[in-house]
């Protein structure tokens, strides 16, 4: 990647970051980390969390913007 090059791709590294805050600000994702197959274990002392399904769904995101990235760029 050239200096010229670099600069729009880090603008919107940079407005999609801000964008995912203002959604977790906003209260846009409290679904993430209570999808169907997520395990949860919560007794007195101990609390145990395991995000499975979220996080395949977070890879699934980024390797589709990634595709598209690499496709169009």
């Amino acid at each position: 990647m050239t200096g010229s090059s670099s600069g729009p791709v880090l603008v919107a590294i940079g407005a999609g970051i801000v964008i995912l805050g203002l959604l977790v600000w906003a209260g846009g994702l409290s679904w993430f980390g209570r999808l169907p197959e997520d395990i949860r274990i919560e007794r007195e002392t101990v609390r145990v969390y395991i995000p499975f399904m979220s996080m395949i769904v977070v890879s699934a995101v980024l390797n589709l913007i990634f595709y598209l990235v690499r496709r169009f760029l």
